[in-house]
């Protein structure tokens, strides 16, 4: 059986993953937004640009947007308590389910390599905070604290 730290210490890492891309999404459609909307994901590819046109509003909107994700993320990572895991968890089925669904539905303009890669990078994040909200109910209300900072909210439901 996986112990309370070791699923404390795969919560962290989760959340990780799921904040490091946003930060990096945020910084770049934040303050560089003409050249997400032209080069997102990069490498050559192009996969915003296609879908219409540019809107320098609406595209630092969704950058500042995946920052504040990114902050509440690492807020949950670091604290790790209970409610604010469940939260972010949320937070995040809110935000990317419907988003996946949109592109889902609207593929035809990027080619079909671009479509499977495009769609399993989103669909990557959905999974991840499914995941973070199943990890976090196995720990319930009972999971000790293995913090040395007592000043801060408990673990996990201390």
């Amino acid at each position: 059986m996986i112990t309370a730290v070791k699923q404390e210490r795969v919560l962290r890492i989760l959340l990780v993953f799921i904040a490091v891309p946003s930060v990096l999404i945020g910084l770049w459609a934040g303050f560089a937004p003409r050249g997400f909307y032209d080069s997102f994901p990069g490498g050559g590819r192009s996969w915003i640009a296609p879908d219409g046109p540019f809107n320098e509003h609406l595209v630092r909107d969704v950058g500042v947007l995946n920052l504040a994700l990114a902050v509440v993320t690492i807020a949950a990572a670091v604290w790790l308590t209970q409610p604010l895991v469940r939260a972010t968890a949320c937070a995040w089925l809110a935000y990317s389910v419907p988003h996946l669904v949109y592109h889902v539905l609207h593929r035809e303009a990027l080619t079909p390599t671009d479509q499977v890669s495009s769609l399993a990078g989103l669909a990557i994040v959905p999974v991840l905070a499914l995941a973070v909200l199943v990890i976090s109910a196995r720990l319930g209300p009972t999971a000790p604290s293995h913090s040395k900072d007592h000043d801060r909210v408990p673990v996990m439901g201390d």
